[in-house]
């Protein structure tokens, strides 16, 4: 009987070992288990049919919004004051972008979802407003700038959750310190996406640690993913590849680091500490190197993944081990919840370099920062719009307080403001809303932020550069980029131009990206051409007034080609109008440094807060372009 009752318990273990090896092996195979990511098949997916599509309500699955309900949300008649108002000027004149809906990717979850917000947005500050809040919070910050969890001995049921309630912006990192352990060792690590009443919220960024490999390899290896209902899983990224190693970067870093998976002889004798396979023991009669490995069974291992440009850089103890570049429509602000599963014995979590908006009463310079009071019935010379995302609070901060101190900017001649759409996040809303009363420099747009609906905030810069203020040119530029107001204004003077021109960086022999997984795809349908009309690089472009009049114009009109690529999007444009005979001049500007930081710049792209602020004192005190990393 013992012997029977042993023989069911190793039984058990080990069918409880092939599940979970199963299970972390295969990641569709968690799709088939209960769980918060679990989806209701059952639930349907409804559509009017009507001239314009009725959107799904977020809330209530089985309930259709139509279109014409959610433009009633976002332009309705609202009780604002004169300073709230002045973020919206803008605002009203888009209210047909829906109209146009169609023609760009996600662009109708982002009016459906800016509908939403919108709603709840008004309806906090109307019930401040009335008196009506219940007991006034504690002043604390909605988006912190760390949030950590120490001395962590257990968590849930083999998963642990902390919340980011703000999203991450580039330089945002979360930093784990943990021992695989367990049956196998294998864990997970998931950054989940904001999804309000949804049951499948997207995992962003899907890092899956098999320390005793899988159906592909018997050696350890890391998969790297995501997933969303839309897209299911996407292409797996292994590191090391169980084929051929890849020579791509992210960031100018190895999307597998080439010492995973080698022999790293020099590596394992300079660090003896380090979480090398070098405790294993060879086969009998077996020469196969001791192959070198980040994680390791009942080895401390302190993980970091970290917001880049272009992707999500992973080291381990020090070391880069992966990268991986961000997937269209998979987007770091929308990420609001790290998940940690699988055998890891947690020690603590930290995530850091968070969004956050600074807090009013401690900016000692505010009235500097102000924007000044547009100019009554007077054009102005020159009219920047930036693009900014909603949490990206410490890159708007910074561009207030560098290139927007000009004195060209602070007298008027020069006006500058920021476009940007609303969050999924109502705490990242308020936080907006509080911004662009307190400064007035912001103008949103009725639509959630998706990369993909840049070219809509291009259209939104036209419209405000001719028919809120009517400036001779129009910039479009980036929160991350430092602008020398001056020196561009003096190079436009220059041109003597003043109709038909398209200003900056000029690209004009470039192709589209044909690859499915790059955030840049474009597909056949989208342009069929294998090659792009000239265009100059987003970063830093300008457009003299009758060109950003005609973008306008031909908007309203419905005529006006949607492309998600805005700074090749203005240039299909222009062409437009070229071979329509108006007569366009291109001028390059190599000046406007797209990939960073050059002396003699005039354009600097890629610029952390940090690094604006240098920029800037070095402005003040040389009186020239000055890179940040360069030498008197």
């Amino acid at each position: 009987m013992k012997k029977w009752s042993g023989a069911v318990i190793l039984v058990f273990l080990f069918t409880l070992l092939i599940l979970r090896y199963g299970i972390l092996e295969n990641p569709l195979a968690e799709r088939l288990l209960p769980s918060p990511l679990s989806r209701n098949s059952s639930e349907p997916l409804d559509w009017l049919d009507s001239a314009l599509p009725a959107i799904q309500n977020p809330g209530n699955g089985f309930r259709v919004v139509s279109a014409n309900a959610i433009v009633s949300r976002l332009f309705a008649p609202r009780n604002l004051s004169d300073a709230e108002q002045h973020s919206l000027q803008t605002w009203n004149h888009l209210d047909h972008l829906i109209n146009y809906s169609n023609q760009l990717p996600q662009a109708i979850e982002a009016i459906r979802e800016a509908g939403s917000a919108w709603e709840d947005l008004m309806a906090v500050f109307e019930d401040k407003r009335s008196n009506r809040s219940t007991q006034q919070k504690v002043k604390e910050k909605q988006c912190p700038y760390s949030i950590k969890k120490m001395n962590i001995t257990e968590f849930g049921y083999d998963t642990f959750k902390l919340k980011l309630p703000c999203g991450l912006v580039q330089g945002s990192s979360i930093t784990l310190i943990g021992t695989p352990g367990g049956l196998l060792g294998n864990f997970r690590i998931d950054l989940i996406g904001t999804a309000p009443g949804e049951p499948d919220p997207p995992i962003i960024f899907h890092y899956n640690v098999r320390l005793h490999g899988d159906k592909l390899t018997e050696d350890p290896v890391i998969v790297q993913n995501t997933w969303s209902v839309a897209n299911d899983w996407g292409a797996e990224e292994r590191c090391p590849s169980d084929t051929h190693p890849t020579s791509k970067k992210v960031d100018d870093l190895e999307q597998c680091s080439a010492i995973v998976g080698n022999d790293e002889k020099g590596i394992i004798a300079s660090d003896k500490h380090h979480n090398v396979s070098r405790s294993v023991p060879l086969k009998k009669g077996g020469n196969k190197p001791r192959r070198y490995f980040p994680f390791k069974q009942g080895y401390l291992s302190i993980t970091t993944i970290r917001v880049g440009i272009e992707g999500i850089q992973v080291t381990v103890d020090g070391r880069h081990i992966s990268s991986f570049a961000f997937r269209e429509t998979l987007e770091p602000w929308l990420v609001n919840e790290v998940r940690i599963s699988g055998d890891m014995k947690l020690i603590s979590v930290l995530a850091s370099g968070l969004p956050t908006s600074e807090d009013l009463e401690h900016v000692i310079d505010l009235e500097l920062l102000k924007s000044n009071p547009l100019p009554i019935h007077q054009a102005v010379k020159f009219f920047i719009g930036i693009i900014s995302t909603a949490n990206n609070f410490k890159h708007r901060m910074a561009v207030r307080r560098t290139w927007m101190q000009y004195d060209l900017v602070r007298t008027g001649a020069v006006v500058v403001r920021f476009f940007v759409g609303l969050h999924k996040n109502q705490m990242v809303n308020e936080e907006l809303w509080n911004e662009a009363s307190t400064y007035g420099d912001i103008q949103l747009m009725p639509f959630v932020d998706y990369y993909s609906l840049i070219t809509w905030k291009t259209i939104a810069i036209c419209i405000y550069g001719t028919n809120v203020v009517s400036a001779k040119y129009i910039m479009k530029t980036d929160d991350d980029a430092f602008v020398r107001v001056d020196e561009v204004l003096s190079a436009l003077m220059t041109t003597n131009i003043t109709s038909g021109l398209l200003f900056g960086r000029i690209n004009s022999d470039s192709q589209p990206h044909r690859n499915v997984e790059s955030k840049w795809y474009i597909s056949p349908e989208d342009w069929p051409s294998e090659k792009y009309p000239p265009w100059a690089h987003g970063p830093g472009y300008v457009v003299s007034h009758d060109i950003a009049e005609a973008v306008y114009k031909q908007h309203n009109d419905g005529h006006l080609k949607m492309f998600k690529l805005e700074d090749v999007a203005m240039g299909i444009w222009i062409d437009k109008m070229n071979k329509n005979g108006s007569g366009i001049k291109y001028v390059n500007e190599g000046r406007i440094y797209t990939d960073g930081c050059e002396a003699g710049y005039v354009l600097a792209h890629y610029q952390e807060p940090r690094e604006m602020l240098c920029l800037w004192r070095k402005l003040q005190e040389t009186q020239r372009a000055r890179c940040c990393g360069e030498k008197q």
